[in-house]
């Protein structure tokens, strides 16, 4: 009786036929290598109970002098700090404004719109323009005498003048009503506001308002709210938590709004035509005027000092100061005493940016940096400059001979990409081309040169650190840098690149973990609007898997003991931590398998009957009863459907004083070349694979 013990190369090898790669692995899910063999990846748990609005794309980690723990948290609808388990609503405010309804005099006037003539019968006395009105301003025009309000809650108006006699005053009148409609019977409130520059999503919240007299309360007004819909330039809609009747007749009078960043998109919208995508916005050579909210929400960030620094792509750049921003904050119910604000808000520096692609915080040298930043106009961004602040000063960026501060501009193709910092050096890339950007001191501070051509780039977020290489992926194939660019080898490069959703490829996210060697790539498939497949390179092993895992962004083990990594469902999650899947409660098992290429039973010219499976694992690191299956698929040629199956269960029996599983399990199957699948699908199990054998006798040649 003869044995054969099965022992493959480490990697999956998809590119190629099945029988061509024999004597290798074929397919896999959330199965990992190390030290040549397969084994099952760890499982997930939810960091907190807590949840956060939006689909998380960019996470960043850092902690402060006294030992307390930060993680910025940048989604598609806000922007959080993770502290605590507790997700702070930072969201910086783009409009602080007292909200009043523009409406004509009850009596006294005639006219449409704002603008009203009004009689007087006298020239000396006071006149009411109206009741249970605010007058907010009057504007007279043709007359020469004072025109004043006396007393603005009971809307009178005096007037005096040299002249005698009657006069007819023309002007302007507006009068404050609050901003709130309500319609009976519906929970849907309009809201006026002249000029809101909301989008669709957008967070507003109101304060100070009053009650309209029914079901819709102050307590139901003064909150937080979502805009439902844009119905034009000075109105927008909202669903209150509670549906009006008919004594809802009022209008909130006074109230505070308080406007949020606006929201950007969760989906990527192509258009057609010059500057629809990454080729070309304006003209050749020219800036352009972006809107952040008409792309893809993506952020950067970057700590500075105890604070961050971040950015929203293509948008503001803000600052969150860590020993103020905790203050009073009591979560969840609270907002946070302090949100992050613009940095030109802290600058008296008028070139100071308000627009860029990416921003990062120089480790080496401590200055910020503004990739595809405005020249100072807050109004034009030029997607291929480059400015730095003065080193240790974010709010001074006019160069002068006292500060470090300084721009340069990038000369091949249309637009900055990413930067990304390594230990030596910046790389930044553009559409094209990859640069090098490096610290060289006074008087230029930095310099940059041109290190490769004709490379692409997939997306913002496609590109992975490990010591001074730079790995990332490109439209078709995947690159490293490192000191020169090449094309990196993978074994199953037409697998991932055929089934990848181009639409929504800027939602590919690059991780690292460092732990086991790898970087990841999350990326949405052909039929998925979101990130659903990921492809993994073992940068140790040289060895490349696949599978299907939803995760938005990732941000590897540092302070924390695990890497944590962000989920569709709005939660975060600790990753190799325990063996299930805690997105649910209680947790599921992980669906985990490794399958092998056909290989040839004996020489693979005769039949082989196989009698039996010897197993070779191990359920290290496992609780409860962990088991996993062998299935054994019999093939006669290569293109011939699979003629046999058989499966037996592996089941861990002991611990002590050795590791004890299932000794052999026996099969009766026959053929010239078989196949091995290894799975798990119960809780608690955690397997690595070792060099199973199988027993077996020849069986002639038909």
């Amino acid at each position: 009786m003869l044995t054969q013990k099965i022992q493959f190369k480490p990697g999956i090898v998809k590119d190629l036929t099945a029988y061509t790669t024999s004597g290798g692995w074929y397919d896999s899910n959330l199965v990992r290598f190390r030290l040549g063999f397969p084994q099952s990846v760890g499982g997930w748990q939810k960091i907190s109970v807590n949840s956060f609005l939006g689909i998380c794309r960019s996470l960043m980690g850092w902690s402060t002098l006294s030992g307390e723990y930060f993680m910025g948290v940048g989604t598609s609808l806000k922007f959080y700090i993770e502290h605590g388990g507790a997700y702070y609503d930072i969201t910086p405010i783009r409009r602080n404004v007292v909200l009043t309804k523009v409406s004509l005099p009850t009596t006294g006037a005639s006219g449409t719109g704002t603008t009203a003539t009004i009689t007087f019968a006298t020239q000396s006395s006071a006149a009411s323009i109206g009741s249970s009105v605010t007058v907010i301003g009057v504007t007279p025009v043709g007359y020469n005498g004072t025109f004043t309000t006396t007393n603005t809650t009971t809307s009178s108006v005096s007037y005096a003048s040299a002249a005698t006699g009657a006069q007819t005053i023309a002007g302007t009148v507006q009068v404050a009503l609050g901003p709130f409609t309500a319609t009976s019977g519906s929970a849907i409130v309009n809201v006026f506001d002249v000029g809101h520059g909301c989008t669709q999503g957008d967070f507003v919240t109101f304060s100070g308002a009053t009650g309209l007299g029914g079901n819709i309360t102050s307590a139901v007004l003064n909150k937080e709210y979502q805009v439902l819909q844009v119905v034009d330039g000075d109105n927008y809609t909202i669903s209150t938590t509670a549906t009006a009747n008919a004594s809802d007749t009022g209008h909130g009078v006074s109230v505070t709004a308080q406007y949020q960043l606006n929201t950007g998109l969760n989906i990527s919208v192509s258009g057609a035509g010059w500057g629809a995508g990454t080729w070309g916005r304006g003209g050749w050579g020219s800036g352009a005027a972006l809107n952040s909210g008409n792309i893809l929400r993506l952020w950067s960030q970057d700590p500075w000092g105890e604070d961050l620094i971040f950015n929203v792509r293509d948008g503001g750049i803000f600052y969150w100061e860590s020993t103020v921003g905790t203050a009073l904050q009591v979560p969840p119910t609270t907002t946070p005493a302090t949100r992050a604000v613009s940095i030109a808000s802290l600058s008296s520096d008028a070139t100071c940016p308000l627009l860029a692609t990416q921003v990062i915080v120089s480790d080496r040298d401590r200055h910020l940096i503004a990739f595809g930043a405005d020249n100072g106009t807050g109004t034009t961004q030029d997607t291929m400059l480059i400015r730095w602040s003065t080193q240790e000063d974010f709010t001074e960026w006019t160069p002068q001979a006292t500060n470090s501060a300084g721009d340069l501009r990038l000369g091949t193709g249309s637009k900055i990409i990413r930067a990304v910092e390594t230990k030596r050096e910046i790389l930044v890339f553009t559409d094209t081309a990859l640069y090098s950007m490096q610290f060289v001191g006074p008087p230029y501070t930095y310099g940059i040169q041109q290190v490769s051509t004709n490379t692409t780039t997939i997306a913002y977020n496609g590109f992975a650190v490990v010591e001074d290489n730079v790995i990332w992926m490109g439209l078709n194939k995947f690159y490293i840098y490192a000191g020169s660019t090449d094309e990196l080898p993978c074994t199953i490069k037409n697998h991932v690149f055929n089934d990848i959703n181009l639409t929504q490829s800027d939602k590919i996210y690059a991780s690292v973990n460092s732990e086991f060697n790898e970087i990841t790539w999350f990326y949405p498939s052909a039929s998925s609007a979101e990130n659903n497949k990921y492809v993994t390179y073992n940068y140790a092993e040289k060895a490349w898997t696949y599978g299907t895992l939803s995760r938005t962004a990732w941000l590897d083990r540092g302070v924390l003991n695990y890497p944590v990594a962000a989920s569709t469902d709005g939660y975060l999650y600790y990753h190799e931590y325990g063996n299930d899947d805690g997105s649910q409660n209680p947790p599921v098992a992980i669906e985990n398998y490794i399958e092998s290429s056909p290989f040839e039973i004996g020489d693979g010219y005769q039949f082989s009957f196989i009698k039996k499976i010897i197993p070779d694992l191990t359920f290290v690191n496992s609780t409860g009863t962990p088991l996993a299956s062998f299935t054994l698929k019999m093939q006669n040629f290569p293109g011939a459907n699979y003629s046999q199956t058989n499966s037996s269960t592996v089941v861990q029996t002991a611990t002590v004083p050795v590791e004890q599983f299932t000794q052999q399990s026996f099969v009766r199957l026959r053929g010239r070349q078989a196949t091995i699948r290894v799975s798990s699908n119960t809780l608690g199990t955690r397997w690595i694979l070792g060099s199973p054998r199988l027993e077996l006798q020849a069986d002639g040649r038909r």
